[in-house]
């Protein structure tokens, strides 16, 4: 006979203030199988927890069942009480009586008969549940970062400094990523370069960090703790090693007329090239469709001057093989070109530019070497329109979040632009100001009250050429009336959107992404850095936009996670996932095609006597989250969610129905 305790918690006045939680525990102290049932204030406190545990030796409880919030939130934690108190910790059943019941209901009475059918449930399972026991898993004590920006720097630094090896893959021929490109960094105006280049230096000499730029990971199989990943280190035709980085090379070459990727387009390059004088690794690389030896076999001056012998034209790609025991994805984001809005007129008006193309015209390193000039003629502009949420809060072009950062990237652009040229007018249109950050709403006031930008709130209409300049076309949404402006230059606040390949990176790691591409954490407030996918974690921008104090914290909190999880010697598997009747199974494999995780995979069997073999399906503990898509899809039912069986769930239902 089943000896259940149940516990209702009031969750202060979470629960208590809309459910009768006394009523619902005199009336389960009365249901079959039930030996003990009490309520108390705070169940999950150290007290509450010392009452079940009390409970359990007095009563001689075999179950428990906890009514209070969400088991994502507690399970792990009554689990452990438990434990503490001699149970199996997969003994103890959740009803969510806090957002299933209290928070959606305003009716006591009807709170309260919903929370008495849920207990009611709770207890029919939690008398059929049985213990449950975790394997041991072995721990590679290597970790795989993806993306060499501030935020995959800051990641591979913290992991490498609690003494674990890294790999740095970074898809450019330099890590640094978007912060590289800056010329100050708000609200303190320091030198984006100043505060980057050392951690790059950093990371380059660091003993437990092995960077490979030029490279993508291609595959990734395996689980947490053993991750086997491929990673394609594409042919840089420039040897690594041998490279002393003087510079001989791009000065000779015959193509310079390449658009620069690292410029945003705002200048050229040469087809071998080192993206920017602080690259790390500073050596360069050979653009293979636009090098005139590799297209046409004509050429090849850079290989004739270098001084090493460095360059290689029948270098090939090549495809390494490493294990790691966890992941951090860093991937970073994109930022769109501003031609989402064809009446702004991008791409065909020379002197409509966007925000990253500001940035690399106001760094010294840029392509005008820090002055700021109209792209069409080359002088400095006397008017400047700043136009923001280009793009971002439009659910028409797609993009209706905040790509938050804009606001104050513009205003960093307008205090630049004002320090250079203090002549200059200067117009920002906007939405809304978005200052959310430590310093940052001073820094929107001091852009306006110390360098005399003038802030308009409205959207712009239209900007079309008239003579030699711009004009803008909006609306002042606070005067109620029309604004038209003759500018000289016109900056585009673009969306910052995810990277163009995060869709097939979310599918080849098993994790999830929203419907705007940003990779998914497992659960926003208690595990911003973890996903879904046991080992594998977030950091930076791919998430979603970031400013660098962010990206850099959130580096370091992936870098922790990480930390953790390789300090361990063996891992203990989730034990409430799938398990495969081999002498049921028919082997048609439906639930490898629909496992989200991968986790399923083909295993011959064979038979001793006959020597016969056929084909069953079998489960990787290390993969499986016990989502249960497979015990749906196997048309035998010889799957079962171990902790979700058919009796179970069936007794949940029958409760339900009493």
């Amino acid at each position: 006979m089943a000896r259940t305790g149940v516990f209702v918690c009031h969750c202060g006045s979470n629960i208590a203030k809309t459910v009768d939680v006394a009523r619902v525990a005199a009336q389960a102290a009365h249901w079959p199988g039930v030996v003990h049932a009490e309520d108390y204030q705070y169940m999950c406190s150290a007290p509450g927890q010392q009452r079940i545990r009390d409970a359990i030796k007095e009563h001689e409880l075999d179950s428990v069942v906890v009514a209070a919030c969400s088991p994502r939130l507690h399970e792990p934690t009554f689990q452990r009480c438990l434990e503490e108190a001699g149970l199996n910790p997969y003994l103890v059943e959740m009803a969510n009586i806090r957002e299933h019941c209290s928070w959606v209901h305003h009716d006591r009475d009807q709170a309260t008969a919903k929370t008495l059918d849920l207990v009611r449930s709770a207890v029919a399972k939690a008398q059929r549940n049985a213990p449950l026991s975790r394997q041991e898993l072995s721990v590679e004590k290597r970790a795989l970062v993806i993306g060499g920006g501030i935020a995959g720097i800051q990641a591979a630094l913290d992991i490498a400094d609690a003494g674990f090896p890294v790999i740095l893959v970074e898809r450019s021929p330099s890590i640094g990523g978007h912060m590289a490109q800056f010329d100050k960094t708000f609200p303190t105006l320091d030198c984006a370069a100043c505060i980057l280049t050392p951690k790059m230096v950093e990371a380059a000499s660091h003993p437990n960090i092995e960077i490979l730029t030029w490279s993508e990971v291609e595959e990734i199989n395996g689980f947490v703790g053993n991750f086997e990943v491929k990673i394609r280190k594409k042919a840089r035709f420039v040897d690594l090693e041998a490279c002393v980085g003087c510079g001989e090379c791009y000065n000779v070459c015959r193509v310079k007329r390449v658009k620069s990727e690292f410029n945003a387009n705002m200048g050229y390059r040469t087809a071998i090239y080192v993206p920017f004088p602080q690259a790390v690794p500073n050596v360069p690389v050979i653009d293979k469709d636009n090098c005139l030896k590799l297209l046409r076999d004509r050429c090849g001056e850079c290989a004739k001057v270098c001084p090493k012998d460095a360059i290689d034209f029948t270098m090939q790609d090549e495809i390494i093989t490493e294990k790691v025991g966890a992941i951090v994805l860093a991937t970073g984001i994109d930022v769109e070109n501003g031609s989402m809005y064809g009446e702004y007129g991008y791409g065909r008006y020379a002197d409509v530019i966007t925000g990253l193309q500001f940035e690399r015209l106001v760094n010294v390193s840029g392509p005008t070497g820090g002055k700021i000039q109209r792209p069409s003629d080359g002088k400095v502009p006397e008017t400047v329109v700043f136009v923001q949420c280009a793009g971002s809060r439009d659910e028409s072009e797609g993009v209706p979040y905040c790509s938050k950062v804009c606001c104050m990237y513009t205003a960093k652009h307008a205090l630049l632009l004002k320090e250079k040229h203090p002549e200059t007018e200067v117009y920002i249109f906007y939405i809304d100001i978005r200052a959310t950050g430590k310093g940052y709403e001073e820094f929107i006031v001091r852009v306006q009250e110390e360098f005399g930008a003038k802030y308009i709130r409205g959207r712009v209409s239209s900007i079309f050429p008239e003579g030699d300049k711009l004009l803008v076309r909006g609306a002042d949404s606070l005067l109620g009336q029309p604004v038209e402006i003759e500018a000289d230059l016109v900056v585009l606040a673009s969306p910052i959107t995810a990277q163009p390949d995060a869709k097939e990176m979310s599918q080849r790691l098993g994790i999830s992404a929203d419907k705007y591409n940003f990779f998914t954490e497992a659960h926003p407030k208690l595990r911003p850095a973890e996903t879904l996918t046991a080992g594998v974690y977030l950091a930076g921008a791919c998430q979603f936009p970031r400013d660098i104090p962010d990206s850099v914290a959130s580096g370091g909190a992936a870098a922790a996670k990480v930390a953790a999880l390789l300090s361990q010697d063996h891992l203990l598997s989730e034990p409430m996932i799938a398990h495969v009747d081999e002498d049921a199974c028919a082997g048609c494999l439906n639930c490898l095609q629909v496992c989200p995780f991968t986790a399923i995979e083909e295993k011959v069997l064979e038979n001793r006597r006959t020597g016969e073999k056929r084909t069953v399906a079998e489960v990787n503990p290390g993969l499986c989250q016990g989502c249960g898509t497979c015990a749906t899809a196997c048309p035998s039912g010889s799957i079962t969610v171990l902790g979700f069986t058919d009796d179970q769930l069936l007794a949940e239902v029958d409760a339900l129905c009493l």
